[in-house]
């Protein structure tokens, strides 16, 4: 560019050389970013309709943050951060930026619709653009002040080798999630700015897109997402902060979400999404939409681990920390988004679930779930009857603790079951009630072996390599005992134990070699441990003795039709442990019948997510995820153990649950003052007492070998 006089250069360069003028992002939109939409708004940006932006885009300017993520549904504005974001660089304080959209055709639409329209009316950054072809195109705009907005798309060219302090990336979750296998476009736009530590910031603003990778997923802090790819992903990194309303009748405070609409069950959709309304999840109000405006205006945005009370502070939750983070990050639900109406969010909802109910195409869903209601979306493939959160809200407290489990009132026998891993022997032990119930009462590892490493600790469990890890079955399963609820001092012995016997190479050899050792000692101990292998034949009983390789006598063969294992029919028995994790306790404090697997408070999450893993499907059980399922393996060992006919060729203790009489039991499932398993200060059975032929009580065999 040439100059008619050194005046006239000082004068152009002026901008280029003054002092940065402090100022917010969103007060820089209010005075210079001029908006021409007609039917909509004209005039300069306000924040009228989306107050919900203002703490967002001023975050641009943070030097605590180097990174802002905005998640939000459709029609929020939020594009429109990038543009006030423009506006203040211009105005106040210069420096290069860089847009990315999802595609060169998205970002030169963009660049000649709501670029140029900001620039063509918004006459005083207008101004600031220097003149010439080579200087104003579509992909490149320059300023007087020597910076620069480059406007381009996700290859690996366009977001290497450039340092650009200002970066804003436009609908992440419609770009590829690893860009020419370098990496996700945010990691690779935010190496850019990062030469300029915390005076450079990468913004990124996205509806969800992503669908959730685990369903079972539980959420351990309040503002935590699902596990997602995506612009959700980067919310988790960061700070986490919801938009939250003020009830206007109540003054709780609660996040504005989908859930929370009710419209009634008609049968013209139209119909009922015209009376859509939000009830308040604390006192029940009816908020009708045109109450959307007023409870947006005076919303907060809150950070994970705090809370805004009624009287208008945020403070920090009870035994939390307010979440820390260098991204500032941002959620917004689609009931609060300004520039959309809460009919059609109804009404896109019930049509998509009607185009599903006829045609099984769930995309209609998947699109109104993320783009309206600002969520992200899980497959219908991928989720169970149960989820989690439906189980954690059944626990039951009965004064255990997972350092010392106690068993309940009502328990009758104890049976453990083991899975075997590759290092480890994962065991959990259920109690089973008169009335049908099964009750989880523990549920731990063996790690360690007895043997002893180089340096003389204990070397890890291998189920597989040695025959003599299995021994700790007996020692620490089948030998345990527990306290009783009553405080009474007195336990409970196991019954019966089963262990999964199938799996790894020599897994089964060793199992067996196991149950011939019990056997071999001739304490009868082995008749409290069962072999157990599953059966996938759909005709197969729930449970049944077998004897493998029955005839064979070969000492090298692992089955020699010596060894008793109980196979059983696993579709069938998961099906039975799912109706009973279905079941609760009614208003009146009974079961709703047919049995029901309780479990205490103290249990772990890993715990509800292994029990709702796997999916019915028509062919099926199926963990579609592959994902650890333990504890629902071991619960339908229980039950199969627990249902096995009685079998007179077959040493193994016998339980027959489903045909137990429970006013004239077994003395091993007697109540608690007659039962044998029982023993300690206020009840120690008699030293000799005997079952009905002949052998000691399964109380003082444990006695004896303790």
């Amino acid at each position: 560019m040439s100059f008619d006089s050194l005046e006239q250069m000082l004068v152009e360069s002026f901008d280029s050389v003054r002092p940065t003028r402090r100022m917010r992002v969103t007060e820089a939109a209010k005075e210079f970013h001029v908006v021409r939409s007609p039917g909509a708004h004209s005039g300069p940006w306000s924040e009228a309709r989306t107050p919900y932006l203002v703490e967002p885009q001023d975050t641009l300017t943070s030097l605590e943050h180097t990174a802002m993520a905005f998640v939000g549904p459709a029609r929020t504005g939020k594009s429109m951060m990038f543009l006030n974001w423009v506006a203040h660089t211009a105005e106040t304080d210069p420096a290069d930026m860089m847009v990315v959209h999802m595609a060169r055709h998205t970002a030169r639409d963009w660049s000649k619709s709501d670029l140029d329209k900001m620039l063509r009316h918004s006459p005083s950054i207008r101004e600031k653009l220097r003149p010439g072809r080579a200087n104003d195109n579509t992909f490149d705009k320059e300023f007087m002040a020597g910076w620069r907005l480059t406007v381009t798309w996700p290859t690996i060219t366009n977001l290497s080798g450039k340092t650009i302090p200002r970066n804003w990336i436009m609908d992440y979750d419609r770009i590829d999630d690893d860009i020419d296998k370098e990496g996700n476009a945010f990691d690779l736009t935010r190496k850019r700015a990062a030469t300029f530590k915390r005076f450079g910031m990468t913004a990124v603003e996205s509806s969800p897109g992503r669908p959730v990778e685990n369903p079972k997923w539980i959420r351990k802090t309040p503002h935590e997402a699902p596990p997602t790819k995506g612009i959700l992903e980067i919310y988790n990194r960061g700070d986490r902060r919801r938009w939250y309303w003020q009830c206007p009748s109540c003054a709780e405070t609660f996040e504005p979400v989908f859930d929370l609409f009710h419209y009634p069950d008609s049968a013209d959709e139209m119909e009922a999404a015209e009376q859509v309304t939000m009830m308040c999840p604390h006192c029940g109000t009816c908020i009708g939409p045109d109450q959307k405006d007023e409870l947006n205006s005076h919303g907060k945005w809150v950070k994970d681990g705090m809370v805004w009370l009624p009287d208008g502070k945020v403070v920090t939750r009870p035994g939390m920390r307010a979440a820390r983070s260098d991204i500032a990050s941002f959620w917004l639900k689609g009931p609060a988004a300004g520039f959309q109406d809460w009919s059609s969010i109804v009404l896109n909802y019930l049509r998509a679930e009607r185009t599903y109910e006829a045609t099984q195409d769930e995309k209609p869903l998947q699109t109104t779930v993320n783009v309206d209601q600002g969520e992200p979306y899980t497959p219908k493939a991928r989720i169970s009857e149960r989820l989690p959160e439906d189980l954690k809200d059944k626990v039951e407290f009965w004064g255990s603790e997972p350092d010392a489990p106690t068993v309940p009132a009502g328990v009758r026998f104890l049976i453990a079951t083991v899975d075997v891993q590759k290092r480890s022997f994962v065991v959990q032990v259920q109690g089973f009630t008169a009335d049908g119930d099964m009750v989880i009462i523990d549920a731990f590892k063996i790690r360690k072996s007895a043997r002893l490493d180089e340096d003389g600790h204990p070397s890890t469990v291998d189920p597989s390599s040695y025959g003599e890890d299995w021994d700790l079955i007996t020692t620490q399963v089948m030998l345990k005992s527990y306290a009783l609820g009553d405080n009474s001092g007195r336990r409970m012995a196991i019954r019966l134990t089963g262990c999964d016997s199938g799996g790894r190479e020599n897994v089964t050899f060793n199992a067996y070699d196991y149950w011939r050792r019990l056997r071999n000692a001739g304490d009868g101990l082995h008749r409290r441990l069962a072999l157990i292998k599953g059966d996938g034949a759909r005709t197969a009983p729930r449970a049944t003795v077998s004897w493998p390789d029955a005839g064979q006598r070969d000492k090298l063969t692992a089955a020699r039709g010596d060894v008793p294992v109980v196979r059983m029919n696993s579709d069938l028995l998961k099906d039975q442990v799912a109706a009973m994790l279905s079941r609760r306790v009614a208003e009146d404090g009974e079961s709703t019948g047919g049995g029901m697997i309780r479990y205490p408070a103290w249990m772990p999450d890993w715990f509800y997510t292994q029990m709702t893993t796997e999916v019915r499907l028509e062919k099926g059980w199926d963990n579609p995820g592959k994902r650890r399922n333990e504890s629902f393996d071991l619960a339908y060992y229980a039950i199969g153990l627990a249902v096995r006919p009685k079998d007179r060729r077959c040493p193994l203790a016998h339980i027959g649950f489903d045909r137990m009489q429970f006013e004239n039991p077994p003395i091993w499932a007697e109540e608690w003052d007659e039962n044998e398993l029982v023993f300690g200060e206020a009840a120690e059975p008699e030293s000799e007492k005997h079952d009905n032929r002949g052998r000691k009580s399964f109380a003082d065999l444990a006695r004896d070998l303790a």
